[in-house]
Order: C-alpha cells, then structure tokens, then sequence
C-alpha cells in the first residue's frame, strides 16, 4: 500500500509562481523586477549562448531595469566542482539581498543555479559535497537561498519545479542531491517555443525522462493524491507527442505538450519520489557516462515490468485513466497494453533498450548495484535485493 492508500496527510510543494506558454519568456522584464535588482545568469549550453538567447535575456532584464552578470554556461551534468566555482564566484561579487540567479537551459543549468543559490550563503563549508545526501558531512541549509528564476530550453527533468539540484562526481564516483523545500526555484517561466531547437535524440532522452518521473511518481510507494493526479494529466499529454516532437521539432503542440508534462513531472517527484528507473540512472551515470535522460529511457520499461505485480490495481487504474485497456477489460490486459506502448514509443523515438546499446558490459554492473541505493530507489514498489538487481541488470544487458 503507498502513502497515498493510508490517508490524506501530505504536504505539496512547488514554484511560488508559475508562468507558462508560447513566448512567455517575453514578459521576463517584470518578472525579474519581482526577485531582485541584480540577475546572475547560467546558461545550458554555447549553443544556446550562440543563438542569441543570453543576449535576448539580458535585454529584457535591461527593460525590466535588472542588471544582469553572465556567470558562464555549461554543457554537461553539473558536478561539484561547478557548484563550488560558480559559488565562490556569487560570494565574490557579494552577492545577497536583491540578487537572484537566473538559469536558461536544461536541467543542468537549472540545478547548477539551485544548488549555488544555496551554498553561496551557507558557508559552513565551501564544497557542496558536505551538504550533499549521503557524502561528506551532512550539513543541513541554515540561511535563505538566493532566489532563482528558471527558464527551461528541454522538456525532460522538470527541475524548474523540483526541490533538490542532483550534482555528480566522477573521484569519487557518486550522484546526489542537495535537497531542500527553499532551492525551488521562485519563478518557473517555461516558454515550449525555447525548445524548438533541441535536437531529436535529446527530444527523445529528455521526453522520456519527463515520462519516466510522470509513472514513477504515480507509482512510488510515497505516493500523494495531488502528485498522481498530475501524473495522470501529464502522461494524456506526453504519450501521444514524443514521437511528433521527436519527428518535427517546430510542431508547436508536440512542443507545449511536452513541456507541460516535464514541468507537471518535476512537481510530482519533488512531492512523491520515483523508483528503480531513477535509482539505477544515476548509478549509470558516474560509472558509465550515460547521459540522464538515456539512462531513464532505457529503465523505464523494465521498471515497470519488475513492479508489475506488486502495483497492478495501481497500473490497471492508470491504464483506465489513459484510455488503455484489452479486449476482455481484464486488469491484467490493460497492465499488458500500458507497457506494451511505452516499449513501442521507445521504439519508435529510437531510445536505448538494452546496456549493450551503450557499450556495458557485465563487468560494471557489481558498481552499479551498489551506486543505486539513493533516495529514489527508496521509493521503488517492489524491494529489490542486490541479487534480484544484479539479475535485473544481466537480464537487459
């Protein structure tokens, strides 16, 4: 029985305000002007930097009588080392009250700007790691972090409504979170038209990630009424449009649609956990160099196999709710059917199924047994021993 079984008691968080829509980003100037004088900016990516978007922010902040301070870009997962960088960097430049960050890219921008709005003014210590979940010294966040605005360019992690910033390391190898209700970022100004350019392999990754976060969080067994209800709404929207998104970038309602279910799935795991897709993918992550969203593509229909028994009134009720169901209108057909479409959008948008697609072998997977015992994993319906993931992990090599 989840959490959601047992009761209404549950808390619920999200962005303070939440902008939404096709060109959006344009009313950015007032927005801002609600968080502070100064905006630090963080962007996703050079690419982004090159198209003229870093320059069209800091016009509109300029409108919005914001100065704004380039931080730089980054074009990878963020890892300790930014953090810290970015942070020494805030500390440098004094900033505090009045200032904010502002992140334009994916989810690396964004959970960069969240975790060094945090320890830019918690200077117990100057690394992240100490606050991070499960290493170093398991500092908590005393002092109010500075605000953030985010401004997503992919439609996948969802992190502009999420209340932890996920930052790897490679020496040594780990992927944790640095979680607090106060990094959500104040304003979520999601505007799908910024994510017209996004090329289709990471369309497909980075949709998938969204849908992984979308049945993970329904499923979880910390699951919250609001979070499946949302889950539900994003997963109507999102099943029907990663291939159209993935197939014609510029087709505007594939674009809406998938970045309304990233961001309804950035406020469903922040408020109910995920499970073993989510448990495994970091651990390929630092291990293997696979990107998130790859990662999570390639779990999520063995995830869902692997808890099939244990949540099948859950899936057969999400079935129902999707549209889904067999000939006979049995639990166990619809249940068949659900999974059956999520491995045949997988397929269809040319996502990773097996670890051997990635190049790993067997070899690796006593370190990615180990590195998956995170907070999403705790989630996960079915308890799963080393061995049973271990067996997992062979059997989709």
């Amino acid at each position: 029985m989840n959490a959601a079984d047992a009761g209404f008691r549950y808390d619920f968080v999200s962005p303070q305000q939440i902008v939404f829509g096709w060109g959006r980003r344009r009313e950015l100037p007032g927005l801002a002007r609600r968080l502070g004088s100064r905006a630090f900016v963080l962007c996703g990516s050079r690419t982004l930097a090159v198209s003229g978007l870093l320059k069209e922010i800091a016009d509109l902040l300029s409108l919005g009588g914001v100065e704004s301070v380039c931080l730089g870009t980054l074009s990878r997962e963020p890892e300790v080392d930014d953090v810290d960088r970015i942070s020494a960097e805030l500390r440098r430049l004094s900033a505090g009250r009045g200032d904010f960050l502002l992140a334009a890219g994916g989810g690396s921008a964004i959970d960069l700007a969240k975790a060094a709005a945090a320890i830019a003014v918690n200077t117990e210590s100057p690394t992240v790691k100490d606050y991070l979940e499960g290493v170093g010294q398991g500092l908590k966040i005393l002092e109010e972090p500075l605000p953030v605005l985010a401004m997503p360019t992919t439609a996948g992690t969802g992190c502009e409504a999420t209340r932890n910033a996920v930052i790897s390391s490679y020496r040594p190898a780990f992927k944790k979170s640095l979680r607090d209700e106060r990094i959500v970022p104040r304003i979520a100004l999601v505007d799908p038209e910024l994510t017209v350019s996004v090329p289709p392999a990471v369309t497909a990754a980075s949709g998938m990630d969204a849908i992984t976060q979308l049945f993970e969080s329904y499923l979880s067994r910390k699951a919250q009424p609001i979070p499946q209800a949302l889950a539900v709404h994003g997963l109507k929207a999102a099943l029907p449009a990663i291939g159209a998104a993935v197939r014609d970038g510029s087709s505007r309602p594939a674009r809406e649609a998938m970045a309304h279910a990233a961001m309804l799935s950035g406020m469903c795991l922040a408020n109910s956990g995920l499970g073993l897709a989510h448990g495994v993918a970091p651990a390929l992550g630092v291990h293997c160099r696979v990107p998130h969203g790859a990662a999570c593509a390639l779990m999520l229909p063995v995830a869902l196999r692997v808890n099939r028994q244990v949540c099948l009134e859950q899936l057969a009720r999400l079935a129902h709710a999707l549209g889904i169901q067999g000939p006979s209108g049995s639990a166990d057909e619809a249940v068949d059917r659900l999974i059956g479409r999520v491995e045949e959008i997988c397929d269809e948008i040319g996502v990773p199924r097996r670890l051997g697609d990635l190049g790993i072998g067997a070899g690796k997977i006593p370190e990615l047994v180990k590195s998956s015992r995170g907070s999403s994993m705790s989630g996960n319906p079915r308890q799963l021993s080393d061995q049973e993931l271990a067996e997992i992990l062979e059997g989709i090599l």
